[in-house]
């Protein structure tokens, strides 16, 4: 009769000895993923909500880089940040009483002209941009030559047919340039349609260096990185306790057949 007793009590599928499912340090572990998971991804929102700012381009003056409706993001940065080829936005009250984005090709002390070639040219250099509409010229006619003032940007728009630019404002006293302080931030990503990062405008690096990409692709990784954790840590639970069922039906089928 002992015997008979210590046979009927001892574990088949070791269901004694398992615990909870997944067990304790399985559970702790998945709970810790979830939480480390909800620090990235939070973090990685407020990080890009503090650097970055959205807009939408209303019109085309800056396709195929960006087309009308697109939605950018945009760095916060100060004037002083601003290098050649960067595309910004701005606001200045004798352009537009809005918000606008154009391409900064020349800044203060620079002599900018149109053109040689049918290329830009920026202290006499001529500018390659792979960035303009395939097979356009960089204008559809010329501009005498503008020295840029210290403090200040000459800009055009990508599509420099329709662009209402720094082209358009040469018979004003500013002679179209723009102070660096009414820039607000510099485009870094079109959002949606999410076609990516901007290009870096590599036709200025004979003149100088050119901006370094912000921190989006970070932020962004540390947003994905986050919602797998999360995901990861709360399914662990579930998929734990199917793997416990499996395990005890496949005991309960063994003794079964025994």
């Amino acid at each position: 009769m002992g015997g008979e007793s210590m046979t009927r009590t001892a574990p088949h599928g070791g269901g004694a000895t398992t615990g909870p499912a997944g067990g304790r340090a399985g559970q702790r572990l998945s709970g810790l993923a979830v939480a480390l998971g909800l620090v990235l991804f939070l973090g990685g929102f407020a990080w890009g909500a503090v650097v970055y700012r959205p807009y939408t381009v209303p019109t085309g003056s800056m396709a195929p880089t960006i087309d009308a409706g697109d939605r950018v993001l945009a760095q916060r940065i100060g004037g002083e940040d601003v290098r050649r080829g960067d595309v910004v936005v701005f606001k200045d009250a004798t352009w537009a009483d809005a918000p606008m984005v154009k391409r900064v090709v020349a800044v203060g002390g620079d002599t900018v002209a149109c053109c040689q070639d049918g290329r830009l040219t920026v202290d006499g250099k001529k500018i390659d941009e792979p960035y303009l509409p395939e097979g356009a010229a960089a204008e559809d006619g010329s501009f005498p030559a503008v020295t840029v003032p210290k403090g200040r940007l000459f800009l055009l728009g990508d599509e420099r047919g329709t662009s209402l630019d720094s082209t358009a404002h040469l018979t004003e006293a500013a002679h179209g340039t723009v102070a660096v302080g009414a820039v607000e931030a510099r485009v870094d990503a079109v959002a949606w349609p999410m076609d990516g990062m901007l290009r870096p405008a590599t036709g200025f690096e004979a003149l100088g260096p050119l901006s370094s990409p912000g921190p989006l692709r970070t932020i962004v990784a540390l947003v994905i990185a986050g919602v797998v954790l999360i995901f990861g840590g709360a399914a662990y639970g579930p998929l734990a306790k199917r793997a416990a069922a499996s395990r005890a039906r496949t005991g309960r089928e063994a003794a079964g057949a025994r």
